[in-house]
């Protein structure tokens, strides 16, 4: 079982995430983990390391600049901070293929924020619908607007595209608990 002071530390720790990755302030975000890493599980997809993980943020800020968060719910694991979100935001700019849209999103998600023996973070691991969002992201466009048709279609390129990837061994090569 954690103590109380570890429970503190952790959560600290977790708000102070939150808050510096609103605030855009990478340094401060990846100053919070040893290692950095991202696990995307609606998309199989790890960024791990530094450089992958600032490119992750860059990625996802240009799609949605204002992106923000309203949190739901916070509980404590033996081994994580289990935060419940709403993640909201405005499709600005590209998201992989897709083309922005302008849309509006807001998807509830779940991260898990995982510690290890030496209470530092390894790990944020992502839950979400990634349809909830999608039909956000695109079923905001006004289809009466033959403009819009063009946009719709390149979305839809766009979303091909980025599907049938390979999703990372790390997510899908798993070793079931031993429960005694």
């Amino acid at each position: 079982m954690i103590t109380d002071d570890v429970r503190r530390a952790r959560q600290k720790l977790v708000l102070d995430h939150f808050r510096d990755e609103v605030r855009q302030e990478w340094d401060d975000v990846l100053a919070t983990f040893p290692h950095p890493r991202y696990e995307l599980i609606p998309t199989m997809t790890v960024h791990d390391g530094d450089r992958a993980v600032r490119d992750y943020y860059d990625e996802t800020r240009a799609a949605f600049p204002d992106q923000d968060h309203e949190i739901i719910a916070l509980r404590h694991s033996d081994d994580a901070v289990i935060v419940e979100f709403w993640l909201t935001g405005t499709h600005r700019g590209p998201l992989g293929a897709i083309p922005p849209t302008g849309s509006r999103f807001r998807v509830r998600m779940t991260a898990y924020f995982v510690f290890d023996e030496k209470e530092e973070l390894v790990c944020e691991r992502v839950y979400y619908d990634s349809l909830t969002m999608l039909r956000q992201v695109l079923g905001g466009l006004d289809m009466r607007r033959p403009r819009n048709w063009i946009l719709a279609v390149r979305c839809l390129r766009g979303l091909l595209a980025m599907s049938g990837g390979e999703p990372h061994p790390a997510l899908v090569d798993t070793t079931p608990p031993t429960f005694g």
